[in-house]
């Protein structure tokens, strides 16, 4: 799910991407998920039922996006669980296909591929860099406004920084490539340490302990979840995948 941003339409909405039980990639948008009612407010890694329209519906023409049904949405069951190595998550990531970075823009120029996954042969940093404090004038008007159906709006803080992974895949050579990082988790994680610290660079510190550090060790088997801009063939970030890594056992 990525940070939120504001909408004319919705005040606020995300981008949610999840795959069906048949592992199919689906994009939901729009989601006002803020806005959600708790009983609809899903988690990472818990199944959902929600109906969707037909794809295509709403001038979007990647192959996985579908446009969902808000009022129907369902939860089934508590998120999978951590426990014993991420098992209960490995047994639905691990058989999907993996990809690099360029296979994905092949992808998405041949079929409209516009998700997927892809395990990096080596991540390299994770860059920091100083954007705008604040929403554009027109999309500040548009969160300050009252929706007669979702109540009061909710306050929504634009991010003083942008975070990319700097990384390799197996095919890219001496090449590296950056990809932003859009995962709401990496959003949510700063504000609560600039809330709790009250100092911003102490903040970006504890970001990168966090999203590099740890979930980039080499302890760690980790993924991105990775998503195109529309309509563009850049991607960007929208999740990170990083249960231990499985020793390799070796035959003597």
């Amino acid at each position: 799910m990525t940070y939120p941003h504001p909408s004319e339409s919705h005040q606020e909405l995300v981008c949610t991407a999840g795959v069906t039980e048949g592992g199919e990639w689906v994009r939901l948008y729009p989601i006002d998920y803020r806005y959600r009612p708790k009983n609809q407010q899903f988690r990472k890694y818990q199944w959902i039922e929600i109906a969707l329209a037909d794809h295509g519906a709403g001038n979007n023409d990647r192959r996985e996006s579908r446009r969902p049904d808000l009022e129907s949405i369902r939860l089934l069951g508590d998120p999978l669980s951590t426990r014993d190595g991420w098992r209960a998550r490995r047994e639905i990531i691990d058989p999907l296909p993996h990809h690099t970075r360029l296979e994905l823009e092949a992808l998405y120029d041949s079929q409209k591929v516009s998700l997927g996954i892809v395990r990096p042969t080596e991540i390299l940093d994770l860059k920091v860099e100083t954007v705008g404090r604040e929403w554009k004038p027109q999309w500040q008007t548009t969160l300050n406004q009252f929706n007669l159906f979702s109540g009061p709006p909710k306050h929504l803080e634009k991010l003083p920084y942008k975070f990319s992974y700097i990384f390799r895949c197996a095919d890219s050579g001496d090449k590296v490539h950056t990809a932003m990082i859009e995962d709401w988790e990496l959003g949510v994680l700063y504000r609560r340490e600039v809330e709790r610290l009250g100092d911003e660079q102490a903040a970006v510190v504890n970001v990168r302990a966090k999203f590099f550090d740890e979930i980039c060790g080499p302890s760690k088997d980790t993924r991105l979840f990775m998503g195109t801009v529309f309509p563009y063939n850049t991607w960007v970030v929208i999740g990170v995948f990083w249960p231990p890594r499985e020793l390799q056992l070796s035959l003597i």
